[in-house]
Parts: structure tokens; C-alpha cells; sequence
């Protein structure tokens, strides 16, 4: 897929050459096309090609399996398109009205450590939440972040899927604004069962993608930035 049709956004205020591109896609994108210009973008990062690259995008109902997923976990194969993501993790739905942000670094010039990346794209998701005064929160064992609806059941409200080559990052993190949760149901989300899956609507919240989009760019670079580490 040929990026330049998207709508751009200027990276953070540093030298142009370190400048992290910003892009928002209309409509919504094809998981193949998507997945081609991730790779074609990685291999022009690492050859000091093309800058570092934050893409915004929706795509149609569509399972993506990661490199551990269980082929029980996938509950109904013939409800919507199935995908080999080649991230990590197990399954997950994206769709309409989930906001996916595919993050494409250079861990290499920033800091290899996967470690700490993961813990930022948390930290990033949790911060953007917290814009709309929603508490997301880390819990062992269970990937992603969780919020505390009010009945007191924990549910999930954003997914984390990445994968590293010659530590240039892509996939990235899919936070549920006002999606169809009922779509998850042919799936078991990330192989934990017991949990159900929210989002911004239904914790009644009446925020738009724009302005989502919003928190993820303000609150991006306080936690990419040089000095953001786990605490």
C-alpha cells in the first residue's frame, strides 16, 4: 500500500532526520495492505531511507493470529477473514471503530530492549486514556490494559501485538473507541478467557477518533522520548 495518500502529521520538534512521521489513514485498510507497506517501511527505516513512523488506521472486521495462537481459541473461522499477523501474541479482532496505531522505531538508535518498549507502548495507552479520565491499568500475566468497569468486572480495552526485525518495531497497539465488542466473541482475545472486552463507549463515553487520535500524539512523545523508562 503507497502511504503517500494518507494524511500526514509532523513528528515531534527535533531535527527533521529525527522526526517520527505521523500518519492517518481514511476509511478503512485492507490487513494485507497494511501488513506489505509495515514491511517495506521497516526495511526503509533500516536502511536510513525513510524517518520512524506512527500510522493511525481502521480496519474492516478481520481475526489476526499472532505466533502463539491456539487454533481452539479461534471460536468462529468463517465470521470474518482470519490473518497470520507474525506479531506475538495469540488472536485478536480489529474493525470499525477501534483505533489501530502501527509504531515503526528504530530501537537501535533509541535503546534495544524489548523490554522496555513493550512497557512504553503500555505506559503510552495508558496515558492516552487517562485524557478522557480513564483509568487503564497493567496486570500480571494478562497482556494488554484493563480497566475496572463499574459493576467491578476487569475488561480489556487495548490490545498489544509487536514484532522486532533487526530491532525496527512494527504492529504495535489497537485501543477499542466504539467498536462492535460482540465481534470478539468468535475469538478467545489474546487467549485469556474469563475476561470480557470494553471500550470507550461502553464505559459511556462519548469520545471521537479524532480525538483519541489527539491523546495518542500528545501524550506520545513524553513516553518515546529519551528519558521514559520503567519505573
Amino acid at each position: 500500500m503507497d502511504l503517500s495518500g494518507a494524511r500526514a502529521r509532523p513528528g515531534p520538534e527535533t531535527a527533521e532526520a529525527d522526526a517520527v512521521e505521523w500518519r492517518i489513514s481514511d476509511g478503512t485498510v485492507a490487513y494485507p495492505e497494511a501488513l506489505a507497506a509495515m514491511e517495506e517501511r521497516v526495511a526503509a527505516i533500516r536502511a536510513g531511507e525513510m524517518p520512524e513512523l506512527v500510522w493511525l488506521l481502521e480496519h474492516p472486521p478481520l481475526y489476526t493470529a499472532g505466533t502463539s495462537a491456539r487454533a481452539q481459541d479461534l471460536r468462529a473461522p468463517r465470521r470474518f477473514p482470519v490473518f497470520d499477523a507474525g506479531r506475538g501474541g495469540q488472536y485478536t479482532y480489529h474493525g470499525p471503530g477501534q483505533r489501530v496505531a502501527y509504531v515503526m522505531l528504530d530501537l537501535q538508535r533509541r535503546k534495544p530492549d524489548l523490554r522496555r518498549y513493550i512497557w512504553q507502548l503500555e505506559e503510552w495507552v495508558i496515558r492516552a486514556l487517562a485524557q478522557f479520565n480513564v483509568r487503564g491499568e497493567r496486570r500480571a500475566g494478562r497482556i494488554g490494559i484493563w480497566v475496572v468497569e463499574p459493576g467491578g468486572q476487569e475488561a480489556k480495552i487495548a490490545a498489544i501485538g509487536v514484532r522486532v526485525r533487526r530491532w525496527v518495531t512494527y504492529h504495535g497497539v489497537a485501543i477499542n473507541l466504539e467498536p462492535d465488542l460482540e465481534h470478539f466473541g468468535g475469538i478467545v482475545p489474546c487467549g485469556i478467557s474469563g475476561f470480557g472486552v470494553t471500550s470507550l463507549a461502553a464505559l459511556g463515553l462519548t469520545a471521537t477518533m479524532p480525538e483519541l487520535d489527539a491523546a495518542l500524539r500528545a501524550t506520545f512523545d513524553e513516553v518515546f522520548g529519551a528519558g521514559a523508562a520503567p519505573c
